[in-house]
């Protein structure tokens, strides 16, 4: 009986449903300020707004890929999401897309040569002569790009990095764009992953790392007599992240001699060490970025570090 009961209330909110109607108008304006995730999900709903998702070139002109899509993406599927875009895509990020390849880059950028952001960090499936390629053919446009994100593009060396400053050399905003330029804060960056370099003064987001040449993203120190040296033109701790550490809470150099254990074993100084809250077992903190390790702890004030508790729980 509960049963019948309950298939006829299904087959009357199925009916119900059915009538609903279309969506919201407002909700077609929202289309174009949706990630990219939640804009295909939402093409699955009703077929008005698959429509208007096919339809609609607005929200196809900022595609930004990033997890889970990234693991995913291939050249074909970023083709065939690019062509909605009708030649008139503007930023196109890629975070970390490994299947990505030289040649499905450049057919997007041939098909779109008016792109003026273009981020592909940790896109290990492009090379550096491809990345070339495609700036000279997006340089090409009048106004050039405004932002270039290359880190983690393998084998990028010295003369890759200047033919990429040459063609980045086109944008007629660029003169304007470096007079802003401001200090780069190893803890900024790490916790924006949509860091807007153009308010920092800077077009591309790697150089040469002043004390190991390698083409990287290359950080400021906020310490005091690190901004002196910085303002008398000398080198001082800016360097990239593989050749000196930097505190995760502030960004500061720290040296091999200052270093201090955590629990999540990231780089901490003395003073953000001191100030940040310790586990109960074993009087280590963890950085900010790493505050789901801290359980709770019962019966006490202050907490455990997961390391801690598991190991309290083989004990039992």
């Amino acid at each position: 009986m509960e049963i019948a009961k309950s298939m006829e209330l299904a087959t009357l909110s199925h009916k119900q449903s059915s009538f609903a109607g279309p969506p919201h108008e407002a909700l077609f304006l929202v289309l174009a300020y949706l990630p990219l995730f939640e804009l295909l999900s939402m093409s699955e709903v009703c077929r008005s707004l698959r429509d208007a998702v096919e339809k609609d070139v607005l929200p196809w002109l900022n595609i930004i890929v990033e997890r889970p899509l990234s693991l995913r993406l291939s050249d074909e599927i970023l083709m065939k999401i690019a062509s909605k875009a009708n030649g008139r895509l503007r930023t196109l990020v890629l975070m970390y897309c490994a299947k990505i390849t030289d040649d499905g880059l450049q057919r997007v950028i041939d098909q779109n040569p008016l792109i003026s952001k273009l981020h592909i960090p940790g896109c290990t499936g492009l090379t550096p002569d491809g990345v070339i390629r495609a700036l000279q053919k997006l340089s090409d446009c009048q106004d050039g790009l405004k932002s270039l994100w290359i880190n983690g593009i393998a084998n990028m060396k010295k003369e890759h990095l200047e033919r990429l400053q040459f063609y980045l050399q086109t944008n007629q905003k660029l003169p304007q764009i470096q007079q802003k330029r401001q200090p780069l804060l190893y803890h900024n960056y790490r916790r924006s992953r949509a860091y807007r370099w153009e308010e920092l003064g800077r077009v591309i987001d790697v150089e040469l790392c002043p004390k190991c040449n390698e083409v990287r993203v290359v950080f400021d120190c906020p310490r005091e007599e690190c901004k002196r040296k910085r303002e008398n033109s000398m080198t001082g701790c800016r360097m990239c992240m593989f050749c000196i550490p930097r505190c995760e809470e502030c960004g500061k150099c720290v040296e091999n001699g200052d270093l201090e254990e955590t629990v999540c074993a990231d780089t901490l100084c003395p003073d953000c060490w001191i100030q940040l809250p310790k586990c109960n077992f074993c009087n280590k903190p963890c950085c900010t970025q790493h505050a789901n390790m801290q359980i709770a702890s019962t019966g006490s004030i202050g907490w455990i570090c997961s390391v801690c508790h598991d190991k309290s729980d083989d004990f039992e």
